[in-house]
C-alpha cells in the first residue's frame, strides 16, 4: 500500500512538490487521527454524561451554572 500525498508549496516561487510521505511521516499521521479521535470520543461521551446528570437532576444547563458561581 503506497502512503498519502505531501502538498508542498513554495508561496514565494510557487513551485509546487507533490511526494509521498516517508513511513515515519505516515506513522505520525495516523497517530495524530488515532489521538484526535479518541479525544472527540472523551469529549463526546463527558457532554452525553454531563446531559444526563443534569436530566437527572431536573436542571438546565445555566442553573447549574447559576448554582456553581
Amino acid at each position: 500500500m503506497s502512503n498519502p500525498t505531501i502538498r508542498i508549496h513554495n508561496t514565494q516561487t510557487n513551485e509546487v512538490i507533490d511526494r509521498e510521505m516517508t513511513n515515519t511521516e505516515f506513522a505520525t499521521y495516523e497517530a495524530d487521527q488515532a489521538a484526535q479521535a479518541t479525544a472527540k470520543a472523551e469529549a463526546e461521551a463527558k457532554a452525553t454524561a454531563k446531559a444526563a446528570l443534569l436530566t437527572q437532576l431536573g436542571i438546565t444547563e445555566e442553573q447549574a451554572k447559576l448554582l456553581l458561581s
